[in-house]
C-alpha cells in the first residue's frame, strides 16, 4: 500500500474532516519531506524514510498527546536532526506533549525538558536534566591541548583524570572553583593550545544513578 493510501485510510479511522485532513497532510508533508514518498509502496521505504511517515500518520490526526518509542534508532545523523527539530516544532507551534521513550542520550539533551529514569518499575529520578545532573553528578570537565605534550599538569582544585598525548582531561567541582578561575590558573602556567569545558556524560550520570540506587 503506497503511503497516501496508508494516510487515507488512518484519516477514516479517525474520522478526520476532509478540510482539516488536507491542511495537516500538506504541512506534514513540507516539515517531513514527504512529497516524494507519498506514492512509494511502504515496504520499499528507507528506515529513515519509514519513520518520518510513521511520524506523520501518528500526527494526522492532530492528538494533543503523542508517545514515540526510540524515533531515531538506526537513523543516519541528517535524518535523526531532522526529525528531532520537527518533534521540537510540533511541540512549539502546536503544544503537541511528547512523550519519549529513548536510549539515545543525544534525543534526551536534544529534546527533553523532563527526565524520569526508570529501572525494575520504579521511577529513580523525575525532573529536568539539569537537576538529575546536579543530583548525580555536580563535577564538570575541563579539557585541555598542551602546547608541550611532557607537561605535567597539577593544580589543588582539579583532578587529572587520564590524558591522551597533549591532551588532559581534568575534572572539576564548579561549587569549589569556577571554570573561569580554573582556567586563568592553568594557562597562566601551562602553554596551552585549546580548551573546552563539558558536563559529565548522560550515559554516565544514568549509569551512575543505577549504581547508587542498587547500592
Amino acid at each position: 500500500m503506497p503511503v497516501i493510501e496508508s494516510l487515507q485510510l488512518l484519516r477514516d479511522i479517525y474520522r478526520v474532516p476532509p478540510t482539516d485532513y488536507a491542511a495537516t497532510l500538506d504541512e506534514l508533508t513540507a516539515l517531513l519531506e514527504l512529497e516524494p514518498l507519498l506514492q512509494t509502496p511502504v515496504r520499499q521505504l528507507s528506515l529513515g524514510q519509514r519513520m518520518r511517515c510513521d511520524i506523520a500518520a501518528s500526527l494526522i490526526h492532530r492528538p494533543s498527546l503523542l508517545f514515540l518509542d526510540e524515533p531515531t534508532i538506526g537513523l543516519d545523523a541528517v535524518s535523526k536532526l531532522a526529525v528531532r527539530e520537527f518533534i521540537q516544532r510540533m511541540n512549539r507551534e502546536h503544544g503537541v506533549t511528547v512523550i519519549l521513550t529513548t536510549h539515545d542520550m543525544d534525543d534526551i539533551a536534544a529534546l527533553c525538558t523532563r527526565v524520569m529514569v526508570i529501572g525494575e518499575g520504579r521511577i529513580y529520578s523525575d525532573g529536568t536534566l539539569a537537576a538529575l545532573r546536579a543530583g548525580v553528578a555536580a563535577e564538570r570537565r575541563l579539557i585541555i591541548d598542551l602546547e608541550h605534550a611532557e607537561d605535567e599538569v597539577d593544580d589543588p582544585d582539579a583532578v587529572v583524570e587520564h590524558r591522551d598525548g597533549a591532551r588532559v582531561y581534568l575534572q572539576f567541582d564548579p561549587a569549589r572553583v569556577p571554570a573561569a578561575t580554573l582556567i586563568s590558573r592553568l594557562t597562566a602556567r601551562y602553554a596551552v593550545h585549546d580548551l573546552f569545558v563539558e558536563d559529565a556524560p548522560i550515559e554516565e550520570i544514568i549509569a551512575r544513578l543505577y549504581a547508587e540506587v542498587k547500592g
